[in-house]
This record gives structure tokens, C-alpha cells and sequence, in this order.
């Protein structure tokens, strides 16, 4: 897609600038936005860009893409800003976008469901345990035998190997905390859907973990 580069140049000045208006809640912020304030564009982006970008990151696991949705899902939401319902929650919506615009971009990559997830940094590491604690209780192989290193080696090869919408419902619960309601608005799925679809996410990434504790054992 292309931009013109004087819109572009000013958007990513917008999104580099140092964090503003954050004691506003996400409705205020973006009343405010939608009237016009620079500001308070600035303030979502700042408030958003880390969540976003390590969600993308995860899910694409391409710097040149993750760059490339990144910068697209602010620029929709900012030319997007007269058509969001206010009753919403803007982070949904936000992720949302996110969403649709990863899943455009590897259609246009022609990437396979085993695309990566991303790379789990030292930050990162509790959210993995807790997944792993939560995911793995029925495994006989217990997790602090592994390396964390080698376990979180593990887990994005698991993951990287299921399919593309149990994948991207993992990251979604698991990673950034969504509720099914609002995986449900992500994702454009009925809420039984995500609770089924979450069900066998987790069936499926319990029994190929234990398979691959198994594998790396013998």
C-alpha cells in the first residue's frame, strides 16, 4: 500500500512523540481526538503502541511486516475515527484492526498457518509461565526441569505449528488478557465460538507440548 510520504512523515511524527494526556481515560481521549485534537492522537497511539506492536509481533513474527501493520492500524484508525461506535471500548476496536490487517498481510505473503508467533524476550517470561501453568497441569513432564531458554523454544515451536485461528486466539487470551467478549468483537465470532474455539486451543497446545517435552527427552 501506498502512502503519500508527506502523510506519512507526519504520522509517524505523531506516534514517536514523547507520551501526553494519560490521565485521560480512552474516552476521553479519543472525544477529543475525534474533534480534531492532535494531542489526544498522540496520547492513543502512546498509550497502545507497545501492547500492539508485541501482539503483532507474536502473531507475524516478520519485522518488515510488523512495521508495515503497525504503522497501517493507526493510519485505518485515525482515517476510521468518524465511524467508531463511542459505546465500544477502543482497545477492542484497535486490536480489531490489528487483526484484519495481519491477516491481509500474510495472505498477501501467501504465508502457511505455521507461521511464528515472535520472540519471546525476558519481559515476556512470566506471561509464558503462567500460560504454561495454566496449559500443561495434566503433563507428566514438570516445566522446571526444562531451561527456560529451551521451554520457551518449545512453546513458540508449539504454537508455531498450530493452525491460524487457534494460534491467534491463544495470543489474544493468554498474552493480552482479552475477555471472550471482547475476542468475540476481535475476532468477528459469535461468543460460544471463542469459548469452543479456546477450549480446543488449549486441548491442542497441552497435547502437543507434552509431546514435545516427550520428544526432546528420549
Amino acid at each position: 500500500m501506498a502512502y503519500n510520504a508527506v502523510v506519512i512523515e507526519d504520522f509517524l511524527s505523531l506516534w514517536i512523540t514523547e507520551p501526553v494526556l494519560n490521565e485521560l481515560t480512552d474516552a476521553e481521549l479519543f472525544s477529543r481526538f475525534a474533534a480534531g485534537e492532535e494531542a489526544a492522537f498522540r496520547g492513543i497511539v502512546n498509550r497502545y503502541k507497545q501492547g500492539l506492536y508485541a501482539f503483532l509481533k507474536r502473531f507475524l513474527n516478520r519485522s518488515d511486516l510488523v512495521e508495515d501493520v503497525f504503522q497501517e492500524t493507526f493510519l485505518q484508525l485515525f482515517i476510521s475515527r468518524d465511524s467508531f461506535d463511542s459505546t465500544r471500548s477502543l482497545r477492542p476496536w484497535l486490536f480489531t484492526i490489528a487483526a484484519n490487517k495481519a491477516r491481509d498481510a500474510l495472505r498477501k505473503q501467501q504465508r502457511t498457518a505455521t507461521a511464528t508467533i515472535g520472540t519471546i524476550t525476558k519481559s515476556e517470561e512470566m506471561s509464558f509461565d503462567e500460560m504454561l501453568d495454566a496449559l500443561t497441569s495434566d503433563s507428566t513432564a514438570p516445566f522446571d526441569e526444562l531451561q527456560r531458554n529451551e521451554a520457551a523454544s518449545l512453546v513458540r515451536a508449539v504454537i508455531a505449528n498450530m493452525p491460524e485461528n487457534l494460534r491467534e486466539i491463544l495470543v489474544l487470551a493468554y498474552f493480552n488478557k482479552f475477555s471472550y467478549k471482547q475476542m468475540a468483537q476481535i475476532l468477528s465470532i459469535p461468543i460460544g465460538t471463542v469459548k469452543s474455539r479456546l477450549h480446543t486451543a488449549v486441548g491442542r497446545f497441552a497435547k502437543d507440548w507434552k509431546a514435545a517435552v516427550g520428544s526432546k527427552r528420549s
